[in-house]
């Protein structure tokens, strides 16, 4: 079993950033795709990045491109998402996941409230 906790959610004005943080109970996490998705009250959970195992390849959703990063330290079994230029319609709450291929993740953890205010 491998348990997400995430991590570096809040309250920040919009055009700000933030930096998520995705810890993994284990080191076999590394072999495993990354990703963030998120769920905005009234909404459907939305894409918003994902990387492979090794860093090499990373998908970003394109309501966030060229605004956040996803990355990761296979040496810390955490992953990243840098926001930046943040937008009100970014708030939500953000969850990490991981899984063996692009679009079936089997692990989730249990998100972090992202709030931008305007």
């Amino acid at each position: 079993q491998v348990q997400l906790v995430e991590s570096g959610g809040g309250l920040v004005q919009a055009g700000g950033s933030l930096r998520l943080s995705c810890a993994a109970s284990r080191h076999t996490i590394s072999t495993n795709i990354m990703a963030w998705f998120r769920q905005a009250p009234g909404k459907d959970r939305e894409f918003v990045a994902a990387i492979s195992g090794s860093g090499g390849t990373t998908y970003s959703g394109e309501s966030v491109k060229g605004r956040f990063t996803i990355s990761r330290d296979n040496a810390k079994n955490t992953v990243y998402l840098q926001m930046n230029s943040l937008k009100p319609e970014d708030t939500a709450v953000y969850y990490c996941a991981a899984g063996l291929t692009i679009g079936s993740y089997k692990y989730w953890g249990r998100g972090t409230q992202v709030t931008v205010s305007s």
